[in-house]
């Protein structure tokens, strides 16, 4: 009997550890528009960043398989511009599944395209959250810390905000690199000010959004659709907040931009009071899609 408690208590420890790492993250590299036929930097490259991404220990808590963060990674080169100094853009996407229902969610879509690195074949991709190594590992970390605390901002009040902090960090350390992206004088929609918008109490009401639509809202509806669209049509409120005082927001954008699709069939359904209210706020947030949520009100729907 003790050695069977010993074999199981073993197996249950090397479980933990084959499902410690949190994200099931998929890596594309395209290299189609850099010169050149020898491609083998640039698949070497893929490779070491999927590993990066996927085996490394970010966070203290462990995962099982079916857990983990659901996200992928999308790299297009543009140009080379010696050696080994790269510039391209880089397209981030991160889902999340609802309760009891076979949908799954967008949370965050977004195309960086001020992503310069350098990158020589086979060196190890170093990363560390006390000092910028490089803008290539510092980078994807950053973007790593910002799918972590999304998606445990659906789950939980707050709750990515260690992870908000992190990548706010990664900026911080960044300060001194020559590459766009890390400045806020870099322009008003980067890394710098994405950061900025998750870490200021001045936003909090997205914050308390992605919790409420998501925790609230989007994994009651399979049971309750009637009571998940409430929650939904409150938290468009808390988005409204942010615009009135705020309208210049990058992360209210960015919020607006993976959810506006979703929203729409959302209020597809519904009482026609429900429609109305959550036509109006949209419209007022995002007056360039106006024509699209005026179209929620001609689907009908039942009498509020």
């Amino acid at each position: 009997m003790k050695r069977l408690s010993v074999i199981a208590i073993l197996c249950m420890f090397l479980a933990n550890i084959a499902a410690a790492q949190e994200l099931k993250c998929d890596i594309q590299i395209n290299s189609s528009q850099v010169p050149g036929t020898d491609k083998t930097v640039f698949q070497n490259l893929q490779t070491a960043l999927y590993e990066f991404i996927n085996n490394t220990k970010w966070t203290s808590i462990n995962f099982k398989t079916v857990e983990k963060i659901e996200c992928s990674i999308a790299i297009t080169l543009k140009e080379r511009t010696s050696s080994n100094s790269f510039a391209g853009d880089i397209n981030l996407a991160l889902r999340r599944p609802c309760y009891k229902a076979s949908y799954t969610t967008p949370v965050f879509n977004y195309l960086d395209q001020k992503f310069s690195f350098e990158y020589t074949d086979g060196q190890p991709l170093d990363f560390s959250l006390n000092t910028h190594m490089s803008d290539l590992t510092s980078t994807i970390a950053f973007y790593v810390y910002m799918f972590l605390g999304l998606d445990f901002d659906t789950f939980s009040p707050n709750g990515g905000q260690p992870f908000f902090e992190a990548a706010q960090q990664i900026v911080n350390n960044a300060q001194s690199s020559s590459q766009t992206g890390w400045k806020a004088f870099d322009g008003n929609k980067n890394r710098y000010w994405m950061a900025e918008n998750m870490t200021n109490n001045s936003y909090a009401p997205l914050r308390r959004f992605i919790y409420e639509y998501h925790r609230l809202g989007l994994d009651v509806m399979s049971e309750k659709p009637d009571e998940g669209r409430a929650a939904i049509l409150t938290s468009l409120g808390y988005l409204q907040e942010v615009y009135n005082t705020y309208p210049t927001c990058f992360f209210l954008q960015l919020i607006v931009e993976a959810k506006r699709d979703e929203i729409i069939n959302v209020f597809s359904q519904g009482s026609q009071k429900e429609k109305t209210e959550a036509v109006n706020i949209m419209k007022q947030i995002d007056p360039s899609q106006a024509s699209r949520y005026d179209a929620i009100l001609q689907n009908g729907g039942r009498r509020g």
